[in-house]
């Protein structure tokens, strides 16, 4: 068994059921994807679509992507007819522009709502309030080829382990929230990543991005 492969099987045996986990691959070629395809794992989050892309067309097509980057909306053109699901939907012109692009393939693409809740300015994602009001306008019931399962977020990076909980908890408080305006397909909470996701489970996390933890550091020369 492979290096990745054992990694991988730890991350495993450490989810509870009813918790999805996102190998993050991005920056790691994709022959350290075909490992962790061998050992079973399905779902795969990436940041860049265009190597999204390179990846796609060189790999298994029962492969689930998540695009879980910053995108950009002139670029969503490369994954709209494949990818399963966007979940770093950081702004309306983003959300709609996802719509125009899915319409175009004949498809309806899940998303996740990005929310800020970590101390860092330049992290990305939603003013909760501006979102709520976004929502409250009823323009969901107009993008008929978004499906919105869940919010997504990313703590502050520090090893205070009280200032990560209460941004999950925070997190988890936005889902709840939300989750009566949109229904039983609201049901993803996507928090936690390698090195802090058993917190983020504990505070009711559904869905781990875990990138390092399995194919370990990442390679920033793979363009």
């Amino acid at each position: 068994m492979s290096e990745t492969a054992n990694r991988l099987a730890t991350v495993r045996a450490s989810l509870p059921q009813g918790v999805t986990l996102v190998a993050v691959s991005k920056t790691h070629p994709a022959t350290a994807i075909e490992e962790a395809y061998a050992a079973g794992q399905r779902i795969f989050g990436e940041s860049r679509p265009q190597e999204l892309k390179e990846k796609y067309n060189a790999l298994p097509k029962d492969i689930e992507w998540h695009m879980i980057g910053h995108l950009q909306t002139n670029k969503i053109k490369y994954i709209a007819p494949y990818v399963a699901m966007i979940q770093s939907v950081d702004s309306e012109r983003l959300t709609e522009a996802i719509q125009k692009e899915a319409a175009k393939c004949e498809r309806t693409i899940d998303i996740l709502l990005e929310i800020h809740v970590a101390r860092e300015e330049s992290k990305t994602g939603w003013d909760f309030g501006e979102l709520k009001a976004y929502i409250d306008s009823g323009v969901f019931d107009r993008l008929p080829n978004i499906r919105v399962r869940g919010v997504m977020g990313i703590a502050t990076n520090t090893d205070e382990e009280e200032v990560v909980r209460r941004d999950f908890d925070t997190l988890k408080q936005y889902f709840d929230m939300l989750q009566p305006r949109f229904g039983v397909a609201f049901d993803t909470l996507s928090m936690g990543m390698s090195d802090d996701y058993p917190l983020a489970i504990d505070c009711g996390s559904t869905m781990v991005r875990v990138g390092s933890y399995i194919f370990g550091a990442r390679d920033y020369s793979l363009k």
